[in-house]
């Protein structure tokens, strides 16, 4: 039996967004949209402004990158890349100490992705510059999708051993933090050849890696916790409805924890501003280099199940649904 396929269709962004400030940046601004950027990125957006002068200079969309709380500047384009935004990018990456600069734009010439690559090479990883081309498509009578095209990004995987091989120089990389890096360097380049789903963040040494789970405040993260000697997986929330999101999860922890065929720890930590919910593998040595691939499945499988079963329950959250203790529903 032959089932019917449907024929997609790209879509001219115009016939969306008519124009760039008055339609794609607030459609781009918006928490979920921001969400798909940050799951794009590997980077946990937190939305600041919109059309909103910095210093000298005006962003489309500003952003802190909640990991490092450094700026994550956006600039869109619903054309082809034009040196007019070059210039401005090249102007908002010199006004701020730590910047990623993200240009988004319909097509990317070459000239134009080649100058965001010789930017990546010649810059230490303060800066780092992205370029996005955005495509519209369509099956049949659906409602048009956007798909981010990444054509010039960070090589993260130099600069990491760069930026490593210069603290060990200089005495500042202690054996712990160097091990650590080694590790998610050799996460990253697992996850890119087993897995369609997780996008890591540039590795650095630290003990937890972060990964996006398409909504702005909520993340994933794999961790090596070396003085417990286990590894973990967990989910997180951190945003200014943080009880009433994590509540209505928890309204929802059998369902989760069967689709997902493991119990979690559950913590809503009142004192802190994130809730977590966490997986541990006990009793191991997270350096122990010789163990290193099963603990790269180990992460991956689990961190892939949080996503499928979490992801699609974050999207539709709403804390208007939320009763709080004295009865009193939340705001959205």
């Amino acid at each position: 039996m032959t089932r019917e396929v449907g024929r997609i269709e790209q879509i001219d962004l115009r016939d969306i967004w008519a124009s760039e400030a008055q339609d794609f940046t607030p459609w781009l601004a918006q928490e979920h949209n921001l969400g798909i950027l940050s799951s794009v990125l590997g980077i946990d957006l937190e939305f600041e402004a919109q059309e909103e002068s910095v210093g000298s200079f005006r962003a489309d969309i500003l952003c802190k990158n909640r990991d490092d709380n450094t700026w994550v500047l956006v600039e869109n384009q619903l054309a082809r890349t034009d040196h007019s935004h070059l210039g401005q990018l090249l102007t908002y990456a010199a006004g701020l100490q730590a910047v990623t600069i993200v240009w988004i734009a319909a097509t990317f010439t070459d000239e134009h992705r080649a100058a965001l690559d010789w930017l990546n090479e010649i810059t230490d990883d303060t800066f780092q510059f992205f370029g996005l081309e955005i495509k519209l498509w369509r099956i049949g009578d659906s409602p048009a999708a956007p798909y981010f095209n990444v054509v010039s990004k960070p090589n993260d995987w130099r600069r990491s051993v760069s930026k490593a091989a210069k603290r060990i120089a200089n005495d500042a990389l202690t054996e712990t933090k160097e091990a650590q890096l080694n590790y998610w360097v050799s996460f990253k380049e697992y996850l890119s050849s087993q897995s369609k789903i997780l996008r890591p963040q540039k590795p650095v040494p630290r003990h937890w890696s972060n990964f996006s789970l398409g909504r702005a405040g909520f993340k994933m993260a794999a961790l090596l916790n070396s003085r417990d000697n286990r590894i973990s997986v967990e989910f997180a929330v951190r945003n200014e409805n943080t009880k009433a999101y994590f509540d209505l999860l928890l309204e929802q922890r059998d369902e989760i924890e069967s689709e997902l065929g493991f119990v979690m720890e559950w913590m809503e930590l009142p004192n802190k501003k994130t809730s977590r919910v966490v997986l541990h593998w006990d009793d191991l040595d997270p350096l122990d280099t010789g163990r290193w691939p099963e603990y790269h499945q180990w992460m991956k499988d689990n961190l892939e199940r949080l996503h499928t079963v979490l992801g699609p329950r974050i999207r539709d959250l709403n804390v208007g649904e939320w009763n709080s203790s004295d009865g009193v529903g939340g705001v959205e």
